[in-house]
């Protein structure tokens, strides 16, 4: 099933079952895949859908570390609820095992040596790896690899 398609079937079993925090973080979800579709003129796939299901789930990562300093709980908490909500639509996350082998055969597939290689090894990487590791640590990892 379409990545699309999970999502519109979620919010109908979340408005069956009233559930509002569900019902709301996933309207929010189709809300900015319909705007960037119409932004860009295009219609997502589930590779595109995943990138903007990721940047929002970083954007309440963010959200709710700043409401922390704040002392503000309540809406730390309200914004890890959603990050919950959000997650369950992204593909299981890479251990660190798969993701050192991915990394070992994107250098050998780019025959990557140092540094100017990064481009390279990342381009390679990014589709497979998409909403299932932090790129910018999976970037840190790369450096340290073409670094050594």
């Amino acid at each position: 099933m379409a990545l699309i398609d999970e999502l519109k079937n979620a919010q109908k079993d979340a408005m069956r079952a009233k559930d509002k925090v569900r019902l709301g973080t996933i309207r929010m979800a189709l809300a900015a895949i319909k705007q960037k579709e119409i932004d860009e003129q295009i219609t997502l796939d589930d590779t595109a859908i995943l990138a903007v299901l990721t940047k929002m789930v970083k954007q309440r990562v963010d959200a709710a570390s700043q409401f922390d300093a704040a002392n503000r709980d309540d809406l730390a908490s309200k914004e890890r609820e959603e990050i919950v909500v959000i997650e369950a639509f992204l593909p299981k996350p890479l251990s660190e095992d798969e993701l050192n082998s991915l990394i070992d055969d994107a250098m050998a597939s780019t025959g990557a040596s140092g540094m100017q290689d990064m481009g390279k090894v990342m381009g390679v990487l990014k589709p497979q790896v998409q909403g299932r590791a932090d790129m910018g640590a999976l970037s840190g990892k790369i450096k340290a690899r073409l670094n050594a």
